[in-house]
């Protein structure tokens, strides 16, 4: 069973990690209570300082081996990773960048279960499993509070789920489905 959480950040403008303006982080989470509960073994062996995750595959090759497939992203965090952690390398430069007049997206992607809503919202009445929302409005507002008082800011959020072709925007009082258009 893999256990990679297929977490993708995006952000415009992240000048303090590269020059691109898209970057994909991937966070792999542990493995759950009913996965060590039923003896399930790791399917993934992470290695943060090369950017790659090594995925055992069930199948046999011709050679009579497991198949082992090895992915490169630009930043993957292991299952013991800190929410922290994933905020300061991924979502920071974002909202730094943000902060300086440019726009900026967080998007999260990936199957049931693999830990969207953990990385993104986390546990909010803990500081150390907040996730990148809440440390992101701490951020924006604590730079807002320690401005000085003749700025102007204006803050817009969105907050849109994707889920089977279809677009909910979750900071509704009524969420209904929105149109797509081309």
């Amino acid at each position: 069973m893999a256990t990679a959480s297929d977490a993708v950040t995006t952000g415009a403008a992240n000048k303090e990690k590269s020059a691109t303006n898209v970057r994909v982080v991937v966070r792999c989470r542990p493995l759950n209570k009913d996965e060590i509960a039923r003896q399930n073994q790791k399917a993934i062996i992470v290695d943060e300082s090369r950017g790659t995750v090594d995925i055992s595959g069930s199948g046999a090759s011709k050679h009579g081996d497991r198949q082992q497939r090895t992915f490169t992203f630009d930043t993957v965090f292991g299952p013991d990773c800190k929410q922290v952690d994933v905020y300061n390398l991924t979502a920071r430069p974002i909202v730094n960048a943000v902060l300086e007049g440019y726009n900026g997206t967080i998007f999260a992607y990936g199957q049931t279960g693999t830990g969207k809503t953990y990385t993104m919202e986390g546990v909010r009445d803990n500081p150390e499993t907040c996730g990148i929302i809440p440390n992101s409005f701490a951020h924006i507002f604590g730079h807002i509070a320690k401005a000085q008082e003749d700025i102007k800011f204006l803050v817009r959020v969105s907050y849109l789920e994707i889920y089977n072709e279809e677009v909910v925007d979750l900071l509704s009082n009524k969420p209904t489905k929105l149109e797509l258009r081309e």
